[in-house]
C-alpha cells in the first residue's frame, strides 16, 4: 500500500520540547485529511534495564509532569549528539541511579504513540555494574530503588509502576536477566 502523499506540513505550535505539524495528506484512494502530529526532535532517546549482580532491578522513582506525581520507572533520557545508544545508556543510568555498565546492549527500539508522534525510544540493557555517580539535569535526583528480580510480579502489580515504556523494556528484557523465568 502506497504511502499517502503530503501536501502541506504546516507548524501550529512550538515549544522548547515540541513542535505540533498539521500534516496535509492525500491517500492513494483520493480522500484528503489533515492529521496533527508531533514529529520526532533532537535526539534519539534511550530507557535502560539495569541490574545488578544480586539479581536486583534498578528502578528510580522521579517526578513526572504529565501526572503531576512521582512514579516509579527505569533510567531514561535523550542521547547527546554524536553519542552511541549504548554511551547514553550508560550516562543516564549514571546520572540517574549512580551506577555505570561494562556489559551494554541494544535491545529494540520503541515507537510512543505513532498515531500521533514521531517519538521513539530506544531499550538498553545493561549488566555487570559498578558505582558511577555523574551529576543529572533533573531538579532533584531522582530516588534509586532496588527491586529484586524474584520479586517482579509484585513490581508489575505496584500502583507506583505503570509507564507503558517501563513495563514494555522490562518485558522485553526479562528472558535475558531470568532465563528460567521465560513464558
Amino acid at each position: 500500500m502506497p504511502l499517502p502523499l503530503i501536501r502541506k506540513i504546516q507548524t501550529m505550535a512550538q515549544s522548547r520540547f515540541f513542535t505540533i505539524e498539521a500534516l496535509h495528506l492525500t491517500f492513494s484512494n483520493g480522500v484528503e485529511r489533515v492529521y496533527e502530529r508531533l514529529p520526532a526532535v533532537g535526539e534519539p532517546g534511550v530507557i535502560v534495564v539495569a541490574i545488578n549482580d544480586n539479581d536486583e532491578l534498578l528502578l528510580i522513582r522521579e517526578y513526572a509532569a504529565g501526572f503531576h506525581e512521582f512514579q516509579l520507572t527505569l533510567p531514561k533520557g535523550a542521547a547527546e549528539p554524536g553519542e552511541s545508544l549504548e554511551a547514553a545508556a550508560v550516562r543516564e543510568l549514571a546520572e540517574e541511579a549512580g551506577f555505570g555498565a561494562k556489559d551494554v546492549r541494544f535491545v529494540k527500539r520503541l515507537s510512543i504513540a505513532p498515531g500521533h508522534m514521531g517519538f521513539t525510544i530506544n531499550v538498553v540493557m545493561a549488566k555487570d555494574l559498578y558505582v558511577h555517580d555523574l551529576p543529572g539535569d533533573e531538579p532533584e535526583p531522582p530516588e534509586l530503588v532496588l527491586w529484586p528480580l524474584a520479586k517482579i510480579d509484585e513490581l508489575l502489580d505496584h500502583e507506583e509502576f505503570y509507564e507503558a515504556r517501563a513495563i514494555a523494556a522490562l518485558m522485553l528484557c526479562l528472558p535475558q536477566l531470568r532465563p528460567s523465568t521465560v513464558c
